[in-house]
């Protein structure tokens, strides 16, 4: 009897010390890449309003991009600096100046652009596709839409937008 019950907890812990290795087989690392994109879309104040880019370079990250609040700035660092494989993070996003005006032609904007019924699709998800920058009465849309056509539609619905003094049209055509 002692002779099975060993064979049963070898051949239960063998298993056991399989399962790691069956699940990094089905799920493969992820690049660094894609491991600092993922802790920056899952930042809790990251809005519409914000953008955050990033450069790898060997194991140091560049952050750059726009936010409205100081909270997003030092949240991003602090989540990219804990990505295993980064030793450094350059933090270079700027924080948007705060301004009543500013908030006002934001949420415009963002009626102007999402409330129009062929781009409210881009509003859809935890982080819509287009992004909504205001710095001084000057908007910028970033992100990425479908079609051209959405492209001129943001732009143009954008730059009807009253006490805006320019926009400039950022966004991508692609998938």
């Amino acid at each position: 009897m002692k002779g099975t019950l060993k064979k049963v907890f070898f051949t239960f812990a063998c298993g056991l010390m399989a399962v790691p290795m069956l699940v990094q087989a089905a799920n493969p690392p992820k690049s660094l890449q894609d491991r600092v994109r993922h802790e920056l879309v899952m930042l809790p104040y990251y809005n519409v309003f914000d953008d955050l880019g990033f450069k790898v370079d060997g194991s140091t990250v560049t952050l750059y991009g726009d936010v409205t609040d100081p909270v997003v700035k030092s949240d991003a660092e602090h989540a990219v600096k804990h990505v295993e494989g980064v030793q450094q993070v350059v933090n270079n996003i700027k924080v948007l100046p705060l301004s009543p005006m500013d908030n006002r032609i934001r949420r415009a904007e963002y009626r102007a652009i999402f409330g129009y019924s062929s781009m409210y699709r881009y509003a859809m998800g935890a982080m819509p596709s287009i992004h909504i920058i205001v710095a001084n009465g000057h908007v910028t849309l970033t992100g990425v839409v479908s079609s051209q056509g959405d492209k001129n539609v943001a732009g143009i619905r954008a730059n009807g937008v009253p006490g805006v003094f320019s926009v400039t049209n950022n966004l991508q055509v692609g998938g």
